[in-house]
């Protein structure tokens, strides 16, 4: 939707805004002369990295920031004519919800579990509105986020719902009282790439609909692109740049904005090749011809239900993953994407033996389906996994050192003494120091977490690396360190990949042959270029068109504001 954004008094003012942190050290700037105008009827993104004082920002606005932590020291922040860093908790309340709303990064952590959708709707609608009539106006919302058979949403529970739908409930929630500034927090990083771009889409046509104005926090260039009209570059808790959008992506000044762009995986910048750039700065492995795969799946079967792994059920199992097939040559990448739910991550933990399935799949000359647990824990070394969330994966009261020696202790590898070698040579490969070994998970950020886990996933030296959605909570400069590094150790080490993702951007880049999963079956499958230069399935088509393009001229025209 085209609007053109007014030159009135703005609707949002934050003026030298300053954060500080308690910490035991003193107080240490979070914010740093933080300052941006917000006029009616206009999206402004604040983009940056994690850490960068983004979400911080957020919360300064909302008055939500933990007091015990966190201070505003100066600045102001203005709604209309009304300062509010000077209002009392009970003020702001007022303000919070009715005037100024705020969508979550994660709709399943921010809605109440025992509550139904229904009387979290209508609970936001009574306050701000008194409204009599509050359960009309909550099934009002949830069709005007096109939200089907609302009546019958209203009495489920969030725990009932998908993620797209539970982040459309959110917008239903923060757009109930018709707020003046809507601010929106990562509203789509978990999602899967078709159901952003609705979830984008419904955000405009909503804003044209109910004339709110936007602050969306990101650190996707794609979504900054297709939603931003003006942009904010924050860097280490500051302002590094701020400008229009079509300015700063056609002429970024600062350095920092070059690199966040530059490190966006762009779909289609790998046409005319058959496999992925070369990243390594060493010699890369001599290429060996391959006789036969690392990994052999064929009419891959896996059921979830009541009485799944029984020969007895009483009750049919529901099919999730049906009649997989494909092959992994050493050295070889392939990719694995589709939304979630399509199967992926179930396929990945199939083949690895780590939950019951039919079919066959060899892994490294084996039929890993007629081994026992006993005969199949030397197999396992020929296989790692890395997991999506790397915080999760490691044991908090573990050092790193430790967790990466973990694998060869329990396979009796090397004493104690050559494991710790072998574990600062590791970490030197993933780019960390040895002394990194003596710290714990929190002391780390995301990004040298993964590098962490890859390192743990590395030290039984196997031949094949399943990654489960590996690098998409990272930041968009950190993903590309992360994946350079995946193709460096490819090179390196001759490792084979199993790369499951819902990035059709990061699988073009990572991959030699890609299959495209839809379902729990593969719908279609080919070399890197088949599916990427002629793709034939319409899901396939429908995936590739739904990824954000870095480019803002893509989604408006010179002269005009996307709304």
């Amino acid at each position: 939707m085209t609007q053109v954004i007014g030159t009135e008094k703005p609707v949002l003012r934050v003026k030298n805004l300053c954060v500080d942190a308690r910490t035991p050290e003193g107080l240490k700037p979070v914010l740093d002369d933080i300052s941006f105008d917000l006029r009616a009827g206009e999206t402004l993104c604040l983009a940056g990295e994690s850490g960068s004082g983004k979400s911080v920002t957020s919360l300064a606005i909302m008055g939500l920031l933990p007091k015990a932590a966190l201070r505003v020291t100066s600045g102001s922040i203005s709604l209309g004519d009304r300062e509010l860093t000077r209002l009392s908790n009970s003020q702001m309340r007022h303000i919070r919800g009715g005037e100024i709303a705020m969508i979550f990064q994660e709709p399943m952590t921010s809605l109440n579990p025992v509550m139904s959708i229904g009387a979290q709707l209508t609970e936001a609608i009574r306050e701000h509105q008194q409204a009599e009539n509050a359960e009309t106006v909550a099934r009002q919302m949830l069709e005007a986020v096109q939200i089907a058979d609302p009546s019958r949403r209203l009495k489920q529970y969030p725990h009932e719902l998908s993620g797209g739908m539970r982040q459309r409930v959110m917008i239903a929630m923060a757009l109930s009282c018709r707020p003046k500034v809507l601010i929106a927090d990562e509203p789509t990083t978990a999602l899967d790439v078709t159901v952003q771009a609705q979830i984008l889409t419904l955000m405009r046509e909503l804003k044209g609909e109910f004339g709110t104005s936007i602050v969306m926090i990101t650190h996707d260039m794609g979504v900054v692109a297709e939603m931003a009209d003006r942009v904010a570059i924050l860097q280490h808790g500051r302002i590094v740049e701020q400008r229009d959008s079509l300015d700063l992506f056609a002429n970024p000044s600062e350095p920092y904005t070059r690199r966040l762009l530059a490190a966006v995986p762009r779909l289609g910048a790998f046409s005319g090749t058959d496999g992925p750039p070369r990243v390594s700065k060493g010699q890369p492995l001599p290429k060996q011809r391959a006789t036969a795969p690392i990994l052999n799946v064929r009419d891959l079967n896996v059921s979830y239900g009541r009485g799944a792994s029984l020969p007895f059920r009483r009750q049919a199992p529901s099919a999730t993953v049906r009649n997989i097939s494909f092959e992994i040559m050493p050295g070889e990448t392939m990719g694995l994407v589709g939304e979630s739910g399509s199967g992926k991550s179930t396929t990945g933990k199939a083949v690895l033996g780590l939950i019951p399935f039919s079919g066959l799949v060899e892994l490294d000359g084996h039929d890993i389906s007629r081994l026992s647990y006993r005969e199949m824990r030397p197999v396992r070394r020929s296989a790692q996994m890395i997991f999506q969330d790397p915080y999760a994966s490691l044991d908090p009261r573990m050092p790193v050192g430790k967790a990466i020696a973990e694998p060869m202790t329990i396979h009796g590898i090397g004493t104690p003494a050559e494991r710790r070698e072998r574990v600062a040579d590791l970490l030197r490969r993933v780019g960390l120091t040895p002394d990194a070994a003596t710290r714990y998970p929190h002391e780390f950020s995301g990004g040298q977490r993964q590098r962490i886990c890859i390192a743990r996933a590395l030290a039984l030296e196997p031949k094949l690396i399943v990654a489960d959605e590996s690098v998409a909570a990272l930041d968009v400069s950190v993903r590309a360190q992360v994946l350079d590094l995946m193709l460096e150790l490819q090179e390196t080490m001759g490792l084979a990949y199993l790369f499951i993702s819902h990035d059709m951007a990061v699988i073009e880049r990572m991959s030699h042959k890609v299959a495209v999963m839809q379902g729990g079956q593969i719908v279609e499958a080919g070399t890197r270029r088949d599916i990427f230069e002629n793709p034939r399935d319409a899901y396939t088509k429908a995936l590739m068109k739904a990824v954000p393009i870095p480019d803002p001229t893509v989604y408006r025209t010179p002269g005009s504001m996307v709304g």
